[in-house]
C-alpha cells in the first residue's frame, strides 16, 4: 500500500477543514430553522388559516437543509480523517443532491419572484387588518418582527399612518425615510430575491466544480477508484 504524498496529506485535511466548516454551517441553519418554527414571536407565522406558506415552506427548508449539511459534513470528514470510500462516495452523492436543490431554489426564486411578492404582501396586510380589529399581541410581535427588520410602518408609512404602536422606534427627524410595509416588501424581493437565486446557482455550480478538482487531484479521487476495485487506499 502506497503511502499518502505530501500534497496528498495537505489536501486531506484541507478536505476536513472545509467539511467541518460545512457541518458547522449547517448546523446554524438547522438551529435558525427551528428557532423560526418554535420562537414564540414567529411561531404564529404558522398558525391560522391566513398563515403564508412561505413562511411554513422555508422553515422547513432550512430544517432539511441544515440537517442534510450536517450529514454531508459529517460523512466529508470522517470520509477524508478515515480515508473511508464509502463515506467519501456518499459524501459526493450528497453534495451532488444540494447542487441540485441550490439550482432548482435559484430557478425557483428567478420564476416566481412576482408570487412570493404578492404572497408575502398579503400575509402582511391580513396580519395588520387583524391586529387592528382584535389588538392580538401575537400579532403586534409578527407586525414588530417585520417592520423592524424591513425597517417599514403599516400600510400607508410612518408619516400617514395612524397606528403607530407596532412601528419601529426613530427619531421625528427619521420618521420621514421609514416607508410602507408593502413598498419596502416590494423593493427588498426586487433587490434580493434575483441575487439570490443567482448566488444559489452561481454556489452550487461552485461546490460541484471544487468537488470534481479534489476527484482528480486527491485522495478522495483515490479512495473512489479504489473502492470500485474493492481495495482501500493508504
Amino acid at each position: 500500500m502506497a503511502a499518502l504524498s505530501g500534497g496528498e496529506i495537505c489536501i486531506k485535511y484541507l478536505m476536513f477543514a472545509f467539511n467541518l466548516v460545512f457541518w458547522l454551517t449547517g448546523t446554524a441553519v438547522f438551529a435558525i430553522g427551528l428557532w423560526l418554527k418554535v420562537d414564540p414571536q414567529t411561531k404564529n407565522l404558522f398558525e391560522g388559516p391566513d398563515s403564508s406558506y412561505v413562511f411554513y415552506t422555508g422553515a422547513y427548508i432550512l430544517i432539511g437543509a441544515g440537517a442534510l449539511m450536517m450529514v454531508v459534513g459529517f460523512l466529508g470528514c470522517c470520509g477524508a480523517i478515515q480515508e473511508s470510500p464509502w463515506m467519501l462516495g456518499l459524501f459526493f452523492f450528497f453534495l451532488l443532491i444540494i447542487f441540485t436543490v441550490e439550482v432548482a431554489a435559484g430557478i425557483w426564486g428567478f420564476s416566481n419572484q412576482n408570487k412570493v411578492v404578492e404572497d408575502f404582501s398579503n400575509f402582511y396586510i391580513q396580519t395588520y387588518n387583524e391586529y387592528e380589529k382584535t389588538g392580538d399581541e401575537n400579532l403586534k410581535k409578527t407586525l414588530q418582527l417585520i417592520q423592524t427588520q424591513l425597517n417599514c410602518c403599516g400600510r400607508k408609512g410612518m408619516v400617514e399612518e395612524t397606528n403607530k404602536d407596532s412601528c419601529p422606534e426613530v427619531d421625528t427627524a427619521d420618521q420621514l425615510t421609514i416607508k410602507s410595509c408593502p413598498e419596502a416588501i416590494d423593493k427588498v424581493f426586487d433587490s434580493k430575491l434575483l441575487i439570490i437565486g443567482g448566488v444559489g446557482i452561481t454556489v452550487g455550480v461552485v461546490m460541484v466544480s471544487v468537488q470534481l478538482l479534489h476527484d482528480k487531484h486527491s485522495s478522495s479521487f483515490h479512495l473512489f477508484l479504489s473502492w470500485r476495485g474493492g481495495k482501500k487506499y493508504h
